[in-house]
């Protein structure tokens, strides 16, 4: 997990929406959606998990989401971006399937239909439903209040709906049009809202009922009214009349303005764009500036209509923009308006405080760093550590943290040249001379501390060089590490002491992460010096190992990796001795034994 996904999963909020998962490419490859982001998200990064989630979390690199007022509108903006990003880790939902609608078609006798197609065929469409059960439920419900005919075509007879008392017979009998008015008034009614009596009377009946031990009347009743509930419940993430629009909505914060934009398509949110920008002037009229570049120097489509928030001017909006502009002071325009509001407020506040967590841990703890150890401010930090397998290829490497920050220009590797074998004083000698001495010949800056990884015998070796050899006053500082290789103390004063530093603090956290890149950069460095003859060296010195059967081994086997995996039989069949073999394959065991230990 990489720093920017820590940070981003402390910010999660504790609310309903969607999100994206981001891989290296920013290529969005899986969308998903929660009841509370703050759990559902954090849960890919803890804990275990199986096969094809471990695969899906070792490629994400980022992540994004978008808050919905309720799981339900979760469900319905999950598939509208399934659909338009179609991510390679989404095996569910990628094709046009959709929710269903509930539909009163446009016919002399209308009837009541579910269906998951919105076609402009001046039919009315109530939806999008997330539980197609509830659907077909509310549509029974429906059915048995409001008569509507059910037959496709209209037979010669009367059918069982009418003597169930669920269809009038225009079949049979003059039914006037303005029965069927009526009630597609009603049902519309009643599907956009006014709901809440018949809720009440089926609330009543199944009282009634359970009072008179009629226990499955009851839980018929009850499960009609959990429908109603369910499939009321207000859709903003898609809307039925298929009108392409643009939703807008802003924040400001410390002087920098968020504007989040839906991008409505055939009814559907199918994608966000999210902008932020510091802003000079009154933030609506920055937000006039953004609109305008938005749509005339980007070239965005221009929709048939675009929402804005009420505090903008509506007339300078549609001077710049040629198409609708709308201003929603109620309704769902009104509630997507809002939304992206919050949206933005949401992304804009994750700004600062990831801003706000980054300086914590790099402003914040060079500060909390020196005052642990009584020292200024320690603005730039040059840390050494050795490296060296059995006094093979000793190297040395320098890292430099400026302001709590790694600036890997200012990295330098170190060949030792006058240490001979194992020494890793002789060696912590050489190079913090060579550095500090090139520092004072070339003026360059001095580090306000020094840190050595290592114990009390590396950071005497250190002093010694700067006091008595180079005349330099710079605090040194030693790192221990303990029995899992891991930070353990900071070592520090006149005579070395622990320098107390809580295991969670900012401070700690930083000179763990000078550890470990001083530790891997000199490491590195030494495994690419012996990389340079790798081959070479390792076969060197074996007897009856001449350079003819060495090229015969790298033709067979291709490489050093398989020439190592290889068995003493395997060796044998390239036409090496026995005793040849046998004594290869230990002298590459050995050594693969010891790159681990590293």
């Amino acid at each position: 997990m990489n720093e920017q996904i820590r940070h981003k999963l402390a910010l999660l909020p504790d609310q309903s929406g969607c999100y994206l998962m981001k891989d290296k490419n920013g290529t969005i490859i899986y969308v998903g959606k929660a009841k509370v982001l703050k759990n559902r998200v954090r849960s890919y990064f803890t804990g275990s998990h199986d096969t094809k989630t471990e695969r899906l979390v070792s490629e994400i690199v980022d992540f994004e989401y978008i808050v919905t007022e309720s799981n339900i509108e979760a469900l319905v903006l999950e598939i509208n971006l399934i659909q338009q990003n179609n991510p390679k880790y989404n095996i569910m939902l990628k094709d046009d399937t959709s929710y269903p609608f509930i539909k009163i078609t446009n016919e002399a006798y209308p009837r009541l239909l579910i269906t998951r197609k919105v076609l402009k065929d001046k039919a009315f469409y109530f939806g999008p439903y997330p539980d197609v059960r509830a659907a077909n439920e509310t549509k029974k419900l429906l059915d048995r209040l409001f008569p509507f005919r059910k037959c496709k075509v209209l037979p010669k007879d009367v059918c069982l709906y009418y003597h169930m008392g669920q269809c009038l017979a225009p079949c049979v009998f003059d039914i006037p049009k303005e029965t069927y008015t009526k009630m597609a008034i009603e049902i519309r009614r009643f599907l956009n809202g006014g709901h809440a009596q018949i809720q009440k009377m089926l609330t009543q009946r199944m009282e009634d009922a359970a009072e008179r031990l009629e226990f499955e009347k009851a839980a018929e009743y009850r499960d009609q009214i959990q429908a109603i509930e369910t499939v009321m419940t207000r859709q903003k993430m898609t809307q039925t009349d298929l009108v392409d629009r643009d939703v807008f909505g802003y924040d400001i914060l410390n002087g920098w303005m968020c504007v989040q934009v839906f991008f409505i398509r055939q009814g559907k949110v199918i994608e966000r764009d999210v902008s932020m920008f510091p802003f000079y002037n009154d933030a609506p009229e920055d937000f006039l500036t953004f609109i305008g570049q938005f749509y005339q120097e980007n070239a965005h489509f221009i929709p048939k209509e675009v929402l804005i928030p009420a505090d903008i001017d509506q007339e300078s909006v549609k001077a710049i923009v040629p198409t609708r502009i709308t201003q929603p002071q109620r309704g769902e325009k009104k509630k997507l308006v809002d939304l992206a509001g919050k949206n933005a407020k949401i992304s804009l506040t994750e700004k600062f405080e990831l801003i706000q967590r980054k300086e914590e841990r790099t402003i914040g703890a060079i500060d909390k760093l020196g005052q642990a150890m009584n020292i200024p401010k320690p603005i730039r930090i040059e840390a050494f550590d050795n490296s060296n397998i059995m006094g093979t290829n000793p190297v040395s490497a320098m890292v430099v943290f400026v302001d709590g920050k790694p600036a890997k220009k200012e990295y330098r590797k170190y060949k030792i040249k006058t240490v001979v074998g194992p020494d890793d004083y002789a060696s912590m000698r050489e190079v913090i001379y060579r550095r500090y001495a090139r520092v004072l010949k070339e003026n360059l800056p001095l580090p306000d501390l020094i840190i050595i990884d290592g114990g009390k015998g590396q950071v005497d070796v250190a002093k010694d060089v700067l006091d008595n050899q180079l005349g330099l006053d710079i605090p040194i500082a030693g790192l221990a590490k303990n029995d899992q290789h891991k930070t353990s103390e900071l070592l520090f004063g006149s005579p070395l002491q622990v320098i107390p530093l809580p295991r969670n603090s900012a401070e700690f956290f930083l000179l763990q992460r000078i550890q470990d890149e001083v530790h891997r950069f000199a490491i590195t460095f030494h495994r690419q010096l012996r990389s340079k003859n790798s081959f070479a060296s390792r076969l060197d010195d074996i007897a009856g190992l001449g350079p003819k059967r060495k090229k015969e081994l790298l033709k067979q086997f291709k490489s050093l990796k398989k020439i190592e995996e290889a068995t003493i039989e395997e060796l044998q069949q390239v036409g090496l001795p026995r005793p040849v073999a046998e004594t290869l394959y230990q002298k590459l065991h050995e050594q693969k034994a010891t790159d681990k230990q590293e």
